[in-house]
């Protein structure tokens, strides 16, 4: 019971998040998305809840960066996906379970990046 309401409250927290001033300026119109899927990750907890058209499909756990500031705050898009990135730095192949990269990875246009 204790699992499912901590479930819940992460999931509360990452959608107050990521709402919080929106529409502010905008039009009902501008404001829709042109695609219904959304991406929240959490850095405090290290989750991503992932929603389609509205509706929460999946809540699971993430890395992020060693420390707060490696990981960009804000809304970015997901440029670039990766099954089993290998972990260059640590010379780790892709699949392998010691590889803190896990098994799927995306990169944002985050900070002038392309992922």
């Amino acid at each position: 019971m204790k699992n499912m309401f901590m479930k819940s409250m992460t999931v509360f927290t990452l959608l107050m998040v990521a709402l919080c001033g929106v529409n502010q300026g905008k039009t009902e119109a501008a404001s829709k998305p042109a695609n219904q899927d959304l991406i929240i990750i959490n850095k405090y907890y290290n989750k991503l809840a992932y929603f389609h058209n509205g509706y929460i499909e999946i809540v699971d756990p993430v890395a992020t960066g060693k420390t707060w500031d490696k990981t960009p705050v804000g809304f970015f898009k997901v440029v670039n996906k990766i099954k089993n990135r290998p972990y260059y730095t640590g010379h780790i192949p892709g699949g392998d379970p010691r590889n803190p990269l896990g098994k799927r990875w995306l990169g944002l246009n985050a900070n002038g990046t392309y992922g």
